[in-house]
């Protein structure tokens, strides 16, 4: 993409054994703030705060940025709070795409406050993220049912959002796309049952194999539990039940994987009946980047 059909980029390098932002541009209705430091001086990361004017995302907006983090550099990019996309006028679909470049021994960490779509929104982002062979990601993309203070759960009429990753040759290593869109057999709140927030963490490269060890032992232990429980509650269920009720749901549930070649990606998968216990999840999950980027995430 050409700079000047973008709203925003910004470049992170190495100057004298520092990351250092060397460009950044941004235009309506995209800003960044990037503090000067972020965390304990010791630690060499670039920490850039996306924002739009206005708190949110009109319908109709077309926003492009694009990332580059040079080698032996570490970025983190994030929110000041969640991105709300404003009811739709019409069709019209809002629109994201940001595309970001890691270079070799470089960290990538894209870890935002949730999208939360108003009632009869139409929100479409998709991220592409180009790696090389040390490159290090974490990326955490999410979603809420939408403004429960207004009685609104599950909405809006259209989100869709997808994550690439690609290596430096074009050949695919993550491909993935979350489609949640009205219409049907039936509601897409009544198909999302009661859960509110779904989620999505990746985590790849050699700078984060401890964190994605940790995850990998503490989902399946969080779900060993749930599905013993679970089990336990079918057997209870043979017996009359004079009340005619059925076993609690799991406030959380949780999956993991690997992919690529020699696993070198993990990805997680949550559903949540509330937000909090998500952003709960993702502190304790990504405390361990601390020593990485100055400072926990989500905390």
């Amino acid at each position: 993409m050409e700079t000047g059909t973008k709203s925003g980029e910004v470049r992170v390098e190495k100057v004298g054994g520092k990351s250092m932002v060397t460009k950044c541009f941004s235009k309506y209705p995209l800003k960044f703030i990037i503090p000067k430091k972020a965390g304990p001086s010791k630690t060499d990361s670039v920490w850039i705060y996306s924002l739009t004017y206005g708190g949110g995302i009109v319908s109709g907006d077309v926003i492009s940025s694009g990332l580059y983090v040079g080698d032996g550099s570490t970025t983190v990019l994030t929110t000041q709070a969640s991105t709300k996309v404003y009811k739709s006028l019409g069709s019209k679909c809002s629109e994201q795409l940001f595309e970001a470049e890691i270079g070799s021994d470089a960290l990538l960490v894209v870890i935002p406050d949730p999208v939360t779509c108003f009632s009869t929104a139409r929100y479409s982002q998709k991220q592409v993220f180009r790696v090389v062979p040390g490159s290090s990601l974490v990326l955490v993309d999410w979603i809420t049912s939408g403004r429960h203070e207004s009685g609104e759960v599950w909405d809006f009429n259209l989100y869709k959002s997808t994550n690439n990753i690609f290596f430096s040759d074009g050949q695919p290593l993550f491909l993935d796309t979350v489609l949640l869109e009205q219409g049907g057999i039936a509601p897409l709140a009544e198909r999302m049952q009661d859960y509110r927030v779904i989620a999505m963490v990746v985590l790849l490269g050699p700078k984060l194999r401890h964190v994605q060890i940790r995850i990998q032992e503490d989902v399946k232990t969080m779900m060993s539990g749930q599905l013993r429980v679970s089990f336990s509650s079918l057997n209870c269920r043979k017996k009359p039940n004079p009340h005619n009720t059925s076993p609690d749901k799991p406030a959380l549930v949780a999956s993991c994987s690997a992919f690529g070649p020699k696993r070198v990606g993990v990805v997680v998968r949550i559903a949540s009946m509330t937000t909090e216990s998500v952003y709960s999840f993702l502190r304790h999950q990504l405390e361990d980047l601390e020593p990485l980027i100055g400072l926990s995430p989500y905390c």
